[in-house]
């Protein structure tokens, strides 16, 4: 059965079992995750993404899943269940930094500022970057009052700049010029 009716008075339960509101700051960080994972799919799942690209998102979306299931679970409650969930680790940021550079190594250097637009998987792309900021935004504040691993802090952070030069790569692939920011006067 799909809904339970637990959460009707708006509360939900995290991993082991503790009920806290719908507004608590896990939640609006691990919520804003699987946001960003389905614009991931989106992403993904349009046309022009390449092969490679597509598995990269694929592990992105397990990533996020992986760092979901962190972020839910309640330490203080469920030491025994923690040690079921999966954890990001080192592996994972140089996973992300590897195709940064790989992107990189295609692209010329970032001389300006640039305006999103001109191209519908850059923009997509570019939705992706703004959500993983917002998402690390929550993140941060999350860590003011729980622990918060810092390998998913740097992982986050390098996502972010993963969509961020894919961005770019989908405008050169397509021939189209990034636009400059130009300050108005």
């Amino acid at each position: 059965m799909i809904y339970t009716k637990t959460g009707d008075k708006g509360t939900t339960s995290l991993i082991g079992g503790t009920r806290v509101n719908k507004d608590d700051v896990r939640l609006e960080a691990y919520g804003t995750f699987d946001e960003l994972s389905a614009f991931v799919a989106v992403l993904g799942d349009s046309e022009g993404v390449e092969t490679h690209e597509i598995e990269v998102m694929d592990r992105i979306q397990n990533s996020l899943l992986v760092l979901e299931s962190c972020l839910a679970l309640d330490s203080q409650q469920s030491t025994e269940m923690s040690k079921y969930i999966p954890r990001l680790t080192e592996d994972d940021v140089k996973f992300l930094e590897d195709e940064i550079d790989a992107i990189n190594a295609q692209l010329e250097p970032l001389k300006y500022l640039i305006i999103p637009g001109g191209n519908i998987l850059s923009s997509r792309a570019h939705v992706c970057r703004t959500v993983c900021r917002r998402a690390e935004r929550n993140l941060v504040r999350m860590g003011r009052e729980y622990d918060v691993d810092d390998v998913l802090r740097r992982f986050v952070n390098r996502l972010s700049d993963y969509f961020f030069v894919l961005s770019r790569l989908f405008m050169k692939r397509a021939g189209i010029a990034e636009k400059p920011w130009k300050p108005m006067k």
